[in-house]
């Protein structure tokens, strides 16, 4: 057989790259028991953090109204009364994040389900009056075109 180095090398590099991926998809092993409960531990260790992190930034964002309300307040702006916010994944906030606008539970009321469906695109609405009505009329050969492409002489100098 005649093969060039090139070839050779490229075989080679085949083999190679054959073998590499036969052991890429090899299983992994089961974690330990202690990789499990370290693994757990430093679950517990992040939800803590991210629990103490939405404190303080809850704490933070108080403080900033607060303190716009306060100039707001000193300078004669009118305010409205801050909105109270349930704790987030607490009781209907948390089913209500999910759900579309004015939907109770994510689900179409009955009134809703019942309204006729109008749009446009479906061709079930008159088009918009910003709709053109048909397609621009192609001028005829050699009229002048309506754009003038040149700069106006100017007389400011």
């Amino acid at each position: 057989m005649n093969t060039t180095p090139t070839r050779r090398a490229a075989r080679a590099l085949g083999l190679a790259l054959a073998l590499a991926g036969t052991t890429a998809l090899a299983a992994l092993p089961a974690p330990t028991p202690a990789q499990q409960q370290a693994a757990a531990a430093k679950k517990a260790q992040a939800d803590a953090q991210a629990a103490q992190d939405k404190v303080r930034l809850a704490a933070s964002m108080d403080a900033v109204s607060a303190r716009w309300r306060a100039r707001a307040a000193a300078q004669g702006w009118r305010t409205h009364p801050p909105v109270a916010i349930a704790a987030a994944g607490t009781g209907a906030a948390a089913a209500a994040v999910g759900a579309p606008a004015g939907q109770p539970e994510g689900k179409l009321t009955p009134a809703g389900a019942a309204a006729p469906m109008r749009s446009e695109k479906s061709g079930t609405a008159p088009p918009s009056s910003d709709v053109k009505a048909g397609p621009t009329k192609a001028e005829p050969a050699g009229t002048a075109p309506t754009v003038v492409k040149d700069t106006p002489k100017v007389h400011n100098r």
